[in-house]
């Protein structure tokens, strides 16, 4: 009797089992679970690569070269990054229509979807600027003031100060960003796409990025008001009143010089 109670388990060894087994199931899940995500994540990155690069031979290559190395025709693409992807053909200027001062935004003719693939195609060719995320490009906090500070500094030679646009030489001009998105924004921040030169983080950190997004969204954005009706390009109460007082004085006096030849004229009748 004393063998067979020796041999007797604890009331407790059937828990601490089921823990232990319980444990060793979660060591598992830990040790194969994360390897399967990343080599899911992994796949799915490698099919967006393939099919963006089916999509950039038939769009683009004939510009850019077979593998981005660029022609006479178009510049190299390795190292933009997907940011310039999605700024350039996100907004429609590429595919190019045709070779012209500079690439004129237009309708876009590839779902965002595919966009996303040649994006990762490109990035696939050398590290560049990332798309950036919705807080990255999101006004919420940011200082409008600043933002105005930073963008009439650095912007406002070519956008104008309200960032209604411009022109520049040889044919070439700063387009309007009235309803450009904040991404498309930062990313040609980011890039510095045909003209404008790039302001990377290291020259202008993400913080003052978002302040020029919201100052612009104040000042040109859809919810923005005129008090003083038409804004003439945002140029401003001293030339507004000048093109009133050249054009409206040069109207009456229009009409004046008409009326008394009309008059001169009836009274020779």
């Amino acid at each position: 009797m004393k063998k067979l109670s020796a041999r007797r388990r604890h009331p407790l060894a059937a828990v601490v089992v089921l823990l232990l087994a319980l444990a060793a199931t979660g060591g598992l899940y830990a040790a194969f679970a994360p390897a399967d995500k990343a080599q899911a994540d992994e796949t799915a990155q490698s099919l967006a690569i393939d099919e963006g690069k089916k999509l950039y031979a038939v769009g683009c290559s004939s510009c850019h070269g077979t593998g981005g190395q660029g022609s006479s025709d178009g510049p190299s693409l390795v190292g933009v990054g997907a940011a310039a992807v999605d700024f350039q053909v996100g907004t429609g200027r590429m595919p190019l229509q045709q070779q012209g001062a500079q690439a004129p935004k237009k309708k876009v003719i590839y779902s965002q979807a595919q966009i996303d693939q040649m994006a990762a195609y490109i990035a696939s060719l050398g590290a560049g600027p990332n798309i950036p995320t919705e807080k990255q490009v999101s006004p919420e906090g940011a200082d409008i003031a600043k933002g105005g500070e930073l963008f009439r500094t650095n912007c406002a030679q070519c956008h104008n100060f309200t960032g209604e646009g411009g022109a520049l030489t040889h044919g070439k001009y700063a387009p309007s960003l009235e309803g450009v998105s904040p991404k498309h924004v930062y990313e040609a921040m980011q890039t510095g796409p045909q003209n404008m030169p790039s302001f990377p983080d290291t020259t202008m950190p993400e913080k003052n990025k978002k302040d020029i997004i919201a100052y612009l969204d104040a000042v040109n954005g859809e919810k923005t008001e005129s008090p003083g009706g038409l804004k003439l390009g945002g140029l401003g109460p001293v030339s507004e009143g000048l093109f009133a007082w050249i054009f409206g004085l040069g109207a009456l006096i229009a009409v004046a010089v008409w009326v008394a030849a009309r008059t001169a004229k009836a009274k020779k009748s």
